[in-house]
């Protein structure tokens, strides 16, 4: 974390309110700041943790500035499986937060919004006593708030870009040693978006 982090971004959770406001932003996002993805599927994607058990409405959020959203991303329960070929771990549902999806408004990338929102976002994950949050994504971007190679925890993926590249796979700790007992693999057989 090099740059001094934005003050004058405010997060909350979601609101029904916001929800048309935030299909606009993710397919904008997500459309015009990725070469993967017209956003329709990551709208599928939220959709499908909201209505899932594993849809924690305080770890929803929009990010605020100046009264307009110019942020949306969400914390949900994810249970790590034993095997790569899935199954759940009952314990590590309740202790392990997945992060994603993430978007900032497309008017408003590079200016740092996505540092500071997550930044706010993580101290409130760490506030609610889980051990640890996954992430899969740019390691450039998520290293700057604070995630690391999830391989390094003894928690690997199973699909997608971080079978080539495993950095692409990060996880955090929530206090030191957080992860220690934790271990296991990122399966999303619970979503057919993802």
């Amino acid at each position: 974390m090099n740059k001094s982090i934005r003050k004058d971004i405010t997060i909350r959770p979601e609101t029904h309110k916001d929800y048309k406001d935030i299909v606009s932003l993710v397919l904008r996002s997500f459309k015009e700041g990725t070469p993967y993805s017209d956003g329709t599927d990551i709208i599928a994607l939220i959709e499908e943790i909201r209505d899932s058990k594993y849809y924690i409405p305080q770890l929803s959020f929009v990010a605020e500035l100046n009264d307009k959203i110019v942020g949306h991303f969400l914390f949900s329960h994810f249970p790590l499986s034993p095997t790569k070929e899935g199954g759940h771990k009952d314990k590590a549902e309740s202790e392990i937060v997945m992060l994603a999806p993430v978007a900032v408004h497309a008017d408003y990338f590079k200016m740092g919004i996505g540092t500071a929102m997550l930044t706010q976002g993580i101290e409130k994950v760490k506030k609610l006593a889980y051990r640890g949050i996954t992430v899969e994504g740019d390691f450039n971007f998520y290293n700057r708030v604070g995630f690391e190679t999830s391989s390094k925890y003894g928690i690997y993926p199973t699909s997608g870009y971080p079978m080539e590249e495993p950095r692409c796979m990060m996880c955090q700790e929530t206090f030191p040693g957080s992860l220690a007992e934790i271990d296991g693999y990122v399966v999303y057989d619970m979503y057919y978006n993802a």
